[in-house]
């Protein structure tokens, strides 16, 4: 969501930073329809003032006994009160409009993000680790699986893009995770939160994944929503909120299942875990000040590079071109995983910089320790990290020759003593 006054003041550094993201230019419009929506409200007003002098005179005509100035004062008020009622339905619906437009336009990049349409024009920032030396032939995480991996039965029960994670590989998910949590809280700094997976409009529309993204997510028959991600209820914490800058940065974590309908990636990905209908996250959220953001962004990014790290998995770390990037976005650094059965990186963490975008639909403020009012906080948010895929890296890169999996050392106290995960009979 977009300042007004900041368009009316610079409506050349939005267009271009809109075009950027491949839109035409929007500022003429919505600046003219903020021109006759302000037309109306000062003409309200002064209707307003009308009608509130007028009544007052009201009193003073029957007090003199005028009766027919009374008289005609009150048809004026009347008639004052009608074209009032009407001015307000425009302004009202003019309004609406203007707010139906803005929520509906992402984000502007950064100075610093890279111009281009898409993937192919993101820019690798640096890599970490080596892929592992494997003189055999490579398998894929669902080949390794095998049964313990049951795709056939949770396409039985739920259709396609659902898995069945059972024995070892149920207790590998759950290793991941809880080491996952486990370093953010305890070496981070960050609060674990187990927050609501259901949601109403309002929490969607303030991370905007509402309106633009209604046909990607899963609603419930009562008009709740189903998360596509732990950063809807984790950002809405701060919802409706004056924090005192003293208290910021908060930083929040959690480990949740996650929704999405994948409705824009039909055809992509359809073998194995690597895009579901389900899966799970550890979401990292941060609320900080405005001078502070770019600061926490690297901070933030590198919590979720210390996960591959301590699990030794070979990543790069990618910025995204303005083409690429996520709506809400200002900035974001993506994760990329090496996967040897593919031969290729593959996205494991999103790491974005929003600014003031989804504190302003959240309406979520903080009292600066000097100076008077408010202002916006900024949020932040990324993966720390998606859970599934984390399993399918560690599948693949710690698979021997025998189909056998080799439990990384960060995860073993996690796996009750299992220091492999033998291969499918």
């Amino acid at each position: 969501m977009f300042d007004l006054k900041q368009i009316r003041n610079d409506p050349a550094a939005f267009d271009k930073g809109w075009a950027a993201r491949g839109l035409t230019p929007q500022s003429a419009e919505i600046l003219a329809q903020d021109e006759e929506h302000r037309k109306l409200l000062t003409e309200l007003q002064s209707l307003q003032q009308r009608r509130n002098a007028a009544s007052k005179e009201i009193g003073g005509a029957k007090k003199a006994g005028d009766e027919a100035k009374a008289q005609q004062l009150m048809d004026e008020v009347n008639t004052i009160k009608d074209t009032m009622a009407d001015l307000e339905g425009k302004a009202n619906e003019l309004g609406s409009r203007i707010d139906e437009v803005l929520s509906g336009l992402p984000n502007i990049p950064a100075g610093d993000v890279p111009l281009g349409d898409d993937e192919d024009a993101n820019v690798e920032v640096r890599q970490w680790g080596t892929s592992p030396p494997m003189e055999f032939d490579t398998q894929a995480h669902d080949d390794l699986g095998g049964a313990r991996m049951d795709f056939e039965a949770a396409a039985r029960m739920s259709g396609a893009r659902f898995v069945a994670l059972k024995g070892p590989f149920a207790r590998l998910e759950r290793a991941i995770a809880s080491f996952m949590l486990d370093l953010h809280t305890s070496e981070f700094g960050y609060t674990e939160v187990v927050p609501p997976m259901l949601v109403r409009d309002q929490a969607m529309y303030g991370t905007a994944q509402l309106p633009k993204f209604a046909d990607d997510q899963y609603r419930t028959t009562d008009d709740f929503w189903l998360i596509p991600t732990a950063e809807v209820p984790l950002t809405n914490l701060v919802r409706e909120q004056i924090l005192e800058e003293e208290a910021l940065p908060l930083r929040f974590t959690a480990y949740t299942p996650c929704f999405r309908q994948e409705a824009g990636a039909a055809g992509r990905d359809t073998r194995g875990m690597i895009r579901q209908h389900q899966f799970s996250k550890v979401e990292l959220v941060s609320i900080t000040t405005p001078d502070k953001g770019e600061e926490e962004h690297e901070f933030l990014t590198s919590c979720a590079e210390a996960v591959l790290q301590r699990l030794d998995l070979h990543y790069r770390v990618m910025v995204l071109c303005s083409g690429d990037m996520g709506f809400s976005a200002r900035k974001t650094y993506d994760l990329e995983v090496w996967m040897p059965s593919q031969k290729t990186y593959r996205e494991i963490s999103s790491c974005s910089l929003c600014g003031d975008f989804q504190a302003r639909r959240m309406g979520a403020r903080y009292r600066p320790t000097e100076g008077k009012g408010t202002q916006f906080v900024h949020t932040l948010n990324g993966s720390g990290l998606a859970v599934g895929r984390t399993l399918i890296a560690v599948v693949e890169n710690y698979q021997n020759a025998d189909g056998s999996i080799d439990i990384p050392d960060a995860l073993k106290p996690y796996m009750g003593g299992l220091n492999r995960i033998e291969p499918v009979e």
